[in-house]
């Protein structure tokens, strides 16, 4: 997921074989859909910036002229891949009375940083399109001065979803109704109150979902009190150079970049023990130990652990343990996280 300036583009290269394979599928079913009447609409994404700069995130898809204006009360996880990408067309992003032109990429993706006043808080930019009614997307902007932040995963740290199972993976993805999912017991009230005790503190969600799968994500932590922020996800399917993208590749790109972008912010990383986050947070605290606060882990069950394909950890009581230069915190909910940060006064 990327774009840049129009008239700043990239050299071509060869795209792997598996990624020219798509693009001819999807090229002859826009041209299909084109000739049934379906038109584009642009989805939004929540970006996030800083005074005088904005990441803005969005895509263009083509649908039904009645799906862009309905709105489905429950959603079935296989309804956000049923939508075809405009690729290569001018998208116009407005922040105040400044305008920047970009194209979406291959899959329809907009990804790019574009400059504009915006105050410290939450602020919008517009987008257009031709064909398509603007839309407003909303963007996180973090003050300067803020010194605090959470980096958060989802699966299994926010939401229950046992995601490395392929099997129980496709199966929330693609067939469970959102308001099916499960929230992870206490790790709404712990945000809340890290939120609280930290004003203007910032949350950002950096998961290995699918943007597909973003609206409904948005969704469900409105829906189960989450603070707000901005999601972190990855185009799934073929890459430019590889049949797909890597999970762990996003999340270790993505937090390089964070820290790039807030070098004065100290993150809260929580995740949980069953897929990788231990071990991603644990690099990124010894390359930046600057932009770690603590490390908080969500410990998961025995039974969640064999789902989640994890080999079973103790159970018990909340731990602190020391790890990579940081404290780490270790409890089964956000119950327990949130009594050790509070104890160690992290927050």
């Amino acid at each position: 997921m990327s774009s840049t300036p129009v008239g700043d583009q990239p050299n071509a290269v060869r795209l792997h074989r598996a990624a020219r394979l798509e693009d001819a599928l999807h090229e002859v079913l826009v041209r299909r859909l084109r000739n049934r009447g379906w038109e584009p609409v642009i989805t939004a994404y929540t970006g996030y910036g800083a005074p005088g700069w904005a990441r803005v995130m969005a895509r263009v898809v083509l649908t039904r002229p009645a799906q862009a204006r309905k709105r489905l009360e429950k959603v079935r996880g296989w309804r956000s891949f049923t939508t075809s990408p405009v690729t290569d067309t001018v998208v116009r992003i407005q922040i105040g009375e400044s305008v920047t032109e970009t194209r979406t990429d291959r899959s329809g993706y907009v990804d790019c940083r574009v400059k504009g006043d915006l105050e410290p808080g939450w602020g919008t930019v517009r987008l257009s399109t031709d064909g398509a009614a603007s839309v407003d997307a909303p963007v996180r902007v973090v003050d300067p001065e803020c010194r605090f932040g959470v980096i958060s995963d989802i699966d299994d740290t926010v939401m229950v979803t046992a995601l490395p199972r392929p099997l129980l993976a496709a199966w929330n993805t693609f067939v469970l109704d959102e308001h099916a999912r499960m929230a992870v017991p206490g790790m709404a009230v712990l945000y809340e109150r890290l939120t609280t005790a930290n004003a203007g503190a910032p949350v950002f969600y950096l998961s290995t979902g699918a943007w597909n799968v973003a609206p409904a994500l948005t969704r469900f932590l409105s829906r189960h009190l989450y603070p707000a922020g901005p999601l972190l996800l990855t185009d799934w399917g073929p890459t430019p150079d590889r049949w797909f993208r890597s999970g762990q590749e996003h999340k270790r790109t993505t937090l390089r970049r964070l820290s790039t972008e807030f070098p004065q912010v100290r993150w809260l990383l929580i995740g949980d023990d069953g897929q990788h986050d231990q071990e991603i947070y644990s690099e990124f605290a010894q390359a930046h130990p600057e932009n770690v606060a603590a490390v908080a882990i969500r410990r998961l069950s025995p039974t969640q652990a064999v789902l989640a394909g994890a080999v079973p950890g103790p159970s018990g009581s909340p731990e602190a343990v020391g790890s990579g230069g940081k404290t780490w915190f270790s409890a089964p909910d956000g119950a327990g996280l949130w009594s050790l940060l509070r104890d160690a006064d992290v927050v």
